[in-house]
């Protein structure tokens, strides 16, 4: 015997895709007081999709706070073009707190999205992340180009 199709809503539909998450309004409740600039519904589906991209090369994608920041002193990486994604539910805050003011010193864009289990889906892995790096390369540098100016184009809160 099959089992009756349910129908698709858009509130069943996450920023992913996938079926039976939160939808937008509810994972922005969960926020932290710092998470500004924070990418629009339209934006995080775009910077997804580059993260999931950039998963399948080689090299191209930092996850975690330790191996993101470790890469951003790298002296030697900072002709490289990037961005940093940091998930703004991330509790306690002091584990990110540190990460803007490091991004901006070395003049790299950075932008915080909702939920930190959709940012570690969009990675490939199945264990939730709080920021992640993204470095260029040419399979996917429309993708690219287009998340770099949607973060730019996010104003900053300060």
């Amino acid at each position: 015997m099959k089992t009756p199709k349910k129908d698709k809503t858009e509130a069943d539909v996450s920023v992913n895709g996938d079926h039976d998450e939160k939808p937008w309004e509810e994972k922005i409740k969960y926020l932290c007081a710092i998470a500004q600039p924070l990418a629009t519904k339209k934006l995080t589906k775009r910077l997804f999709k580059c993260v999931k991209k950039a998963s399948k090369q080689k090299n191209q994608l930092k996850k975690g706070v330790r191996e993101v920041s470790k890469f951003i002193k790298k002296k030697d990486a900072a002709g490289t073009r990037r961005f940093v994604i940091i998930a703004g539910n991330v509790s306690p805050l002091d584990v990110i707190s540190h990460m803007p003011g490091l991004c901006e010193d070395n003049d790299i864009p950075y932008i915080y999205t909702p939920s930190k289990e959709d940012l570690g889906a969009a990675c490939g892995s199945h264990r939730q992340t709080c920021m992640v790096m993204v470095n260029y390369n040419e399979e996917y540098a429309d993708t690219f180009e287009e998340s770099i100016s949607g973060i730019k184009e996010i104003p900053k809160s300060y």
